[in-house]
C-alpha cells in the first residue's frame, strides 16, 4: 500500500535512538507520506535538523517563534494538518509530559492539538522502560486512545540488554500502513454503543451502581471513529472524554439508557452493549433523604429491564449485536447462554479470575465467541488493542461478510 498523499506528523525528542529517525523519514517519504518533523530541544544533541529537513523536505520546527518579526509557528495548524502523529523516539521525558498534559516546548503543544491518531515509540534503557512511573504514563496515553509501538528487546547503549530499543523504523512504517488500510473500513456504517455504569436512585442523595469505569467502551467508540464510523454513544456516569467525531447521550439509570438506545436503534448497523447496566433498582425511591434511624434498612428491588434483551427482539436481520459478560465461574457456559438468549451475534468474555481483566483498569483479557460457537481469547492487553481486536472480529460475523 502506498502512503501517497498521507500527512505525518513525525515528533523527535532527546534519545540516542534519534539517528533512526532519518531512516523513518526516508522510508515514509519514499512510501509517498507528506512528512512535516518537530523536534524538541534535547534531540538536537543526538541528529541535526538539516538533516531531517533534508530528508523530509520541509524545515524542520522545534520553536514557537519562527524570527524575531512575530511569525511564529502555529501549533494547532500543524495538530490539524496531520493524518497522524509518530512521536519517535519518545523519551521517557516527553512521555511523561504529555501523559499529564504538560506544554513546554512546540512538540508537546503540537500533540495536545493533534485530532488525529497518534503512534508513540518509546526509547530508554530497561529499568526506564520498566519504571512504575514511566508505565503508568504509558497507561495514560493508552488510555486516550493512543497507540504505543512497543520498545524491542535488545542491546542498548547503556551496555545492557533489554526491553527499551526502539522500533525499527521499517517495523514502524508497516504499522503506519496496517493502520491507513484499515482506517476506513467502517465507512458508512452507524454503531451504537453503551458503556459505564448505571446509577439506580434510593433517594436523592444514594444510589446502588458498581465498578465500570467506561474504559472499554471508551476504547471501542474511538477504534470506530478512527476507522470511520459514525459513532453513537449512550454514557451512564462515567468520567471518560470522547473526540469530537463521537456523538455522546449522557444518562443516569438504566431506564434512561433504554430510552436514549431505543429511540436510535433502529437506524442503527453495528450495537455494542458494553454497559454495565444494573439489574435491579429500588422499587420505591424516597423522594427526601432517608435519614438514619435504625439499626437496619430493608430496601425492595425491582427488576430492571434487561436493555439488550429487549432490542435484541427488535433486532434486524441485518444489525449486528455485540455484548460483553462479566463472569466469575462457569464464564463460557453463562456468556454463550447469554449471547443464544439475547440475540447476539458476538459475546466478549472478561473472567474476574483473569489478573489485569476486568473494571477500571487499562488493560484487559477477553475472549470472543460467535453465535456459531468459534471461539478466540486474547492476551492480556492494552484495551486499546482490545478495542482492534473486537472491531477485527466483528468483520468475521456472517452478516458483516
Amino acid at each position: 500500500m502506498s502512503l501517497k498523499g498521507k500527512r505525518i506528523l513525525l515528533g523527535v525528542t532527546g534519545s540516542i535512538a534519534a539517528y533512526k529517525s532519518a531512516f523513518l523519514v526516508r522510508l515514509l517519504v519514499k512510501a509517498g507520506a507528506e512528512v512535516q518533523v518537530v523536534m524538541t530541544a534535547s534531540a538536537f544533541d543526538f541528529i541535526t535538523p538539516l538533516t531531517l529537513a533534508t530528508l523530509s523536505k520541509h524545515p524542520v520546527l522545534s520553536q514557537f517563534q519562527k524570527d524575531e518579526t512575530g511569525q511564529w509557528n502555529n501549533h494547532v495548524e500543524l495538530g490539524l494538518w496531520a493524518d497522524l502523529m509518530v512521536i519517535a523516539p519518545a523519551s521517557a521525558n516527553t512521555i511523561s509530559k504529555i501523559a499529564h498534559g504538560l506544554c513546554d516546548n512546540l512538540l508537546s503543544a503540537v500533540y495536545l492539538s493533534a485530532r488525529c491518531a497518534v503512534m508513540i515509540a518509546p526509547a530508554m534503557d530497561l529499568d526506564m522502560y520498566r519504571h512504575p512511573s514511566v508505565l503508568e504514563s504509558m497507561g495514560k496515553l493508552r488510555s486516550y486512545g493512543n497507540l504505543i509501538l512497543e520498545a524491542e528487546s535488545g542491546e542498548l547503549a547503556s551496555g545492557l540488554s533489554g526491553q527499551g530499543r526502539m522500533m525499527e523504523p521499517e517495523r514502524m512504517v508497516e504499522a503506519i500502513h496496517a493502520f491507513f488500510s484499515k482506517a476506513k473500513d467502517f465507512q458508512g456504517k452507524k454503531v451504537l454503543i453503551t458503556l459505564g455504569p448505571t446509577q439506580e436512585a434510593i433517594d436523592p442523595v444514594r444510589f446502588i451502581s458498581n465498578h465500570s469505569s467506561g474504559k472499554m467502551g471508551k476504547a471501542i467508540a474511538e477504534a470506530f471513529a478512527a476507522r470511520g464510523a459514525e459513532v453513537f454513544v449512550v454514557a451512564g456516569p462515567t468520567s471518560q472524554h470522547f473526540s469530537e467525531k463521537i456523538r455522546v447521550t449522557h444518562v443516569r439509570s438504566a431506564a434512561d439508557m433504554y430510552e436514549a438506545c431505543q429511540k436510535i436503534h433502529s437506524g442503527m448497523d453495528l450495537c455494542i452493549f458494553a454497559a454495565a447496566v444494573a439489574d435491579y433498582a429500588p422499587a420505591n425511591p424516597a423522594k427526601q433523604k432517608i435519614k438514619k434511624s435504625s439499626a437496619e434498612l430493608t430496601i425492595t428491588l425491582a427488576k430492571n429491564i434487561d436493555i439488550a434483551d429487549a432490542l435484541g427482539k427488535a433486532k434486524s436481520p441485518n444489525q449486528i449485536h455485540v455484548g460483553f459478560a462479566l463472569e466469575t465461574e462457569n464464564e463460557i457456559a453463562h456468556a454463550s447462554e447469554k449471547l443464544s438468549k439475547k440475540n447476539f451475534d458476538l459475546i466478549v468474555l472478561n473472567s474476574l479470575q483473569d489478573r489485569g481483566a476486568g473494571f477500571q483498569g487499562d488493560t484487559n483479557k477477553v475472549t470472543l465467541i460467535h453465535a456459531s460457537g468459534q471461539r478466540k481469547t486474547s492476551e492480556l492487553l492494552p484495551k486499546s488493542q482490545i478495542a482492534e481486536l473486537i472491531l477485527d472480529e466483528i468483520k468475521n460475523v456472517p452478516v458483516w461478510v
